[in-house]
């Protein structure tokens, strides 16, 4: 169906037709085990929903907000998991992935003998990266409907900040591929992406931590993210929201400028 799609929304002569051709290829070459792959990253952090969210979050129970209100801690959790599965899904394609690909597959150096440039590469790859994130989202935001979690409004307009999260990481992703050495450094990403998880408020309110850490804490990206989804999701939206929002739209033009760029100097060389 994606690919029957994709190549009509913008003409191929243009800038963004080149980059929906990138991301054309990327659903031709799809391979059923594929699917398996997907699978697994959507039912990482439902198990997290229900082990932590729902388990511990019977011997918990409420949690207060900043402004005073309660919810449940499963309540409190759920948006955060959102967040989560939205990071996890951009990074795994923009950085295994297209590691991959530009240093052992070097197929964008076949991409780079047609029109294509690096910058319209990497707006290709963070197209395809953001299908496969919007499937996990629409996915999770389904549970936490049927779960009585949100509500199908909040969860409709919790949709897009889903959305928004996995383009800014998925460009942040990118970045990083283009700077890392070998297959190694894959564990720094790994224990980076896993502090991340633990410490951006996810499981606790930033408010729980010591200010000097408090204050680390709500300058990363995950954070922001989740602030972003849980104020949709509980229905407590505020300027702080708008901060998130402004956050994630920087994090998406630097890391796309930069990856670009990047590309651009390791591909041309």
């Amino acid at each position: 169906m994606l690919t029957l799609v994709l190549p009509k929304l913008v003409s191929f002569e243009g800038s963004g037709g080149r980059a929906v051709r990138v991301t054309e290829r990327n659903v031709n070459a799809l391979k059923s085990a594929y699917w398996v792959v997907m699978a697994g990253g959507l039912l990482e952090p439902v198990l997290y929903l229900f082990s932590i969210g729902v388990g511990v979050g019977a011997l918990i129970g409420d949690i207060a907000l900043p402004g005073g209100r309660t919810v449940s801690y499963t309540e409190f959790v759920a948006p955060a998991m959102l967040a989560a599965s939205a990071m996890s899904g951009a990074l795994a394609e923009t950085t295994f992935n297209f590691f991959g690909k530009m240093k052992f597959m070097r197929l964008y150096d076949g991409m780079l003998a047609t029109p294509i440039r690096p910058f319209e590469i990497a707006v290709g790859e963070l197209i395809w990266a953001m299908v496969r994130g919007t499937l996990y989202s629409v996915a999770f935001l389904t549970i936490m409907v049927a779960m009585d979690l949100t509500t199908p409004l909040r969860a409709l307009a919790a949709f897009p900040a889903a959305v928004l999260v996995g383009f800014a990481f998925g460009a942040l992703g990118m970045t990083v591929a283009t700077l890392i050495r070998s297959w190694q450094d894959f564990d720094l990403i790994g224990a980076g992406q896993f502090a991340l998880f633990l410490f951006s408020g996810t499981f606790v309110p930033a408010q729980a931590y010591p200010v000097a850490l408090r204050w680390l804490v709500e300058l990363s990206p995950l954070y922001r993210s989740v602030d972003l989804i849980r104020g949709i999701s509980l229905g407590s939206v505020g300027w702080v929201q708008v901060v998130d929002v402004l956050f994630l739209l920087v994090l998406l033009a630097v890391g796309l400028t930069v990856s670009g760029r990047r590309m651009g100097k390791l591909l041309c060389k």
